[in-house]
């Protein structure tokens, strides 16, 4: 089975992407559930209202990215992951994410 291509603490990666998850944390969750399929607008309002939905519903894309991707792991370690650092776990999963949409993008040009 595959790995994250980017480490858990791998923000500074991508230092745009870690400040925009840093001040609006909602945006990149809601944009990484677009990218596998869920619905953005539901992810984005209820990670900024209700917290606790928002970090399961951004642990449901971040299982979708990992059977996209063959990575190891379990749903349950998804919802611990966005429980305890959910920002690193945000840039993370779109990171992983953003391979895919930059070829997308360049395809379309």
């Amino acid at each position: 089975m595959g790995v994250w291509s980017n480490g858990l603490c791998g923000c500074f990666n991508n230092c745009s992407l870690c400040l925009v998850t840093y001040i609006a944390p909602c945006y990149t969750a809601g944009k990484n559930a677009q990218a596998v399929g869920n619905n953005m607008a539901a992810t984005l309002l209820s990670y900024l209202l209700i917290a606790p939905v928002g970090m399961f519903l951004a642990a449901k894309a971040r299982q979708k990215i990992r059977e996209q991707k063959g990575i190891d792991g379990t749903f349950g370690g998804d919802c611990l992951v966005h429980l305890f650092c959910p920002l690193c776990a945000l840039v993370q999963d779109a990171q992983e994410i953003q391979p895919a949409a930059q070829a997308e993008s360049m395809a379309r040009e």
